[in-house]
Parts: structure tokens; sequence; C-alpha cells
């Protein structure tokens, strides 16, 4: 089924990803699912439906492709019928990775062959019936829906998120679950396939550990949906002021770029500095300390590419170094560095938080 095709995992053969890709001949951010005979593309990846299939039966892969001069990390789809469709990944070995396994693919349709592949619903042992994707959407209704609370514990407080025993409560109010068993079967589904998030250190060592349900019944395990508005709060131990969970991440990078203004389009130094856990980039004013940051940048699902110019933007404003990030609600931050090699670090760094952040 098509949402079946969604669940496929296993890296050997099976990749989905953001990647900026050619929609409408404009690039976009888009989710992209690597299926057993095609490649979905998706606005959201929490949409029950693609966006479009591009088929691969056929296809002819080309990579690297040279048809945008001022674009790097792209590669080429043609499909039988003569079609072309681009995509551009975040840096080469992304590329490379989507390369690899699509060819595989192809290679595979041509020969009539399948894949042997495992997923997710299968080894948590869910019903091909179930559509986690529509339950998904009735757990966010507003009306009906598992209600987000502001939760305190051990001294930390916990904002949109739920208990454990809540979905589980939920699921079976809603004649989705038999028991509470069936309950937790479906909830670790979700939160196997990113629909949900653990919050705290309990919930956080279930998921860890590897137990067979990721999800505890319990009402010190926190939970929040993947796309809410979550944020923790905890008391700092050397002063009794609240830190919002944004800046408590582990620093990765921090120094000055050059960042474009978003209403004007002029170019002015910032400090940035890269935070993990949850993946956020704040930039400051450099002449007035690292109190107030003037914004920021949430990391998670955002693409990072090198690019060569910028729209809108006067040639000799910007020279060389480059580099652009989208977010996951397709907001564009043009920066430049000041060498290609450290131009090269940031990108790096900045994917790799967005990777393994929340």
């Amino acid at each position: 089924s098509e949402t079946e095709k969604r669940t496929f995992h296993e890296i050997e053969y099976w990749i989905d990803d953001f990647l900026c890709g050619t929609v409408l001949n404009s690039w976009k951010v888009v989710w992209v699912v690597l299926s057993e005979d095609g490649l979905e593309f998706f606005k959201r990846k929490t949409d029950n439906a693609p966006k479009g299939m591009i088929p691969l039966k056929g296809a002819v892969l080309t990579s690297p492709c040279q048809d945008f001069s001022k674009r790097t990390f792209v590669f080429k789809l043609r499909t039988a019928k003569n079609q072309d469709h681009y995509f551009q990944a975040s840096h080469l070995e992304e590329r490379e990775s989507w390369v690899k396994n699509i060819k595989r693919v192809i290679t595979c349709l041509q020969g009539d062959r399948k894949f042997t592949r495992k997923s997710t619903r299968r080894s948590i042992r869910l019903p091909d019936t179930i559509n986690l994707s529509e339950l998904y959407i009735l757990m966010r209704d507003q009306e009906d829906g598992v209600k987000e609370l502001k939760l305190e514990k051990e001294k930390r407080v916990y904002n949109h998120c739920f208990t454990g025993g809540t979905v589980v409560d939920w699921l079976i109010s809603k004649d989705k679950a038999r028991n509470r068993h069936e309950a937790l079967m479906l909830a670790t589904g979700l939160l196997t396939e990113g629909f949900l998030q653990p919050a705290g250190d309990l919930s956080k060592e279930a998921v860890e550990g590897g137990a067979e349900s990721a999800v505890l019944d319990d009402p010190d395990a926190l939970y929040y949906f993947a796309d809410s508005g979550f944020f923790c709060e905890g008391y700092s131990s050397d002063e009794d002021v609240i830190l919002k969970e944004e800046f408590r991440g582990n620093i990765i990078k921090q120094g000055c770029l050059l960042k474009q203004g978003h209403r004007r389009k002029n170019w002015n130094v910032r400090k940035f500095i890269l935070r993990d856990d949850p993946a956020y980039i704040h930039y400051y004013d450099p002449t007035k300390g690292d109190e107030n940051p003037l914004g920021s940048i949430h990391l998670r699902g955002s693409v990072i590419t090198a690019v060569e110019f910028v729209p809108e933007a006067k040639r000799y404003d910007v020279d060389g170094n480059l580099f652009e990030i989208i977010t996951s609600d397709d907001t564009h931050y043009f920066l430049q560095a000041t060498t290609p090699e450290e131009r090269k670090e940031w990108i790096k760094a900045i994917h790799t938080v967005s990777k393994t952040g929340k």
C-alpha cells in the first residue's frame, strides 16, 4: 500500500529525507521517500499523500549534474518518458547515498526483482490496516485529539506535551486499540515513525533501551508531537532563573558570518552560536555580547547547502563562500563565510545538528 511504502527505513535500500527539488520549475524543500518502484515527494513529512511520484522503471540517473552552474550536489532523474527531475542534497555524502540507493532500485526494476525489506511496521507487529499518518492527524485534532499540557517534572517545566498514559487512554477511548498493550504498540509505532518524540529522561531512556514498547504507560513519561511548539524550561543551578530549552544544548560551533536581512536584503556581520539538542542556531549583534539574540533558526529538518549567488542581491554586495539554510517551513537564510574552508565547516556542523537534534 502507499502507507506501507513510507515505512521502509532499512538504510541499505530505503532512505527518506528532506531534499531541495524542482517542483513546478522552482526549487522547494520537499520530504522525499524512496520506495520499491519510485521516488515520492511530500510537502511535509506528516502528509498522508505525496505531491507527486517519479517512476524509476526505465529511468536514467545523472550524477553529478551540471545543468545548474550555481548549485552544487545536484543529481538528475530522467524518466522513461524523458521528463527531467532535479534534486539537490546538502553535502556530497548525502548525494552519494541517494544516488547509490536509487541506482539499486533502478537496477532491480530492470531485472523484475524486488528487494527483501524489513519495515518498522513488521518489527512492532502492527496490522497492515493501521494508517499511522491518519491516526496522527486525529491525535492532533484541537477538539477531540490528545490535549497538550504544561507539566512540571523534577524542577523542569515541559510545555505542549502529554504523558504516555494519556496517549494510551486516548487510543482506547477512540476504539483504536482494544487494550493497553495494543495501545502501547500503536504508540510505539508513532514514536518509531517520528510522529511522537520523547521529552524528559524517563521517556528517552525507554527509547534508547530497546524495549518492545518504547512508549511507557507512566504518568512521569512525557512525550510531544513532532510538529508542536514544544519547549522545556529548567531552573538553573547557578541562579534562580528559567532557561528556555533552546539554549540548553551544547555549543557545537560559534563565530561571525555575514547574514542577509529578510526585509531590506542588506548584509550585516552577526555572531552565530550553534547548539545541539534542541537544534538551534542563534545570531547576535557582535558589539552587544551574547545576552540577547537578534533571532534564532530552528534547524530540525532543514536543508543546508553551498550556493554561488543570492537572489535579489546585487553582485557587488557579496562575493563567494555563500551558503543557504532552508528551514522545514520553507524560510530561506543566506550566509557568507570568509573562506571556502570555513563555509565547509559551518555547512557540515549545521547539517549534523539538523539531523541529530530535536
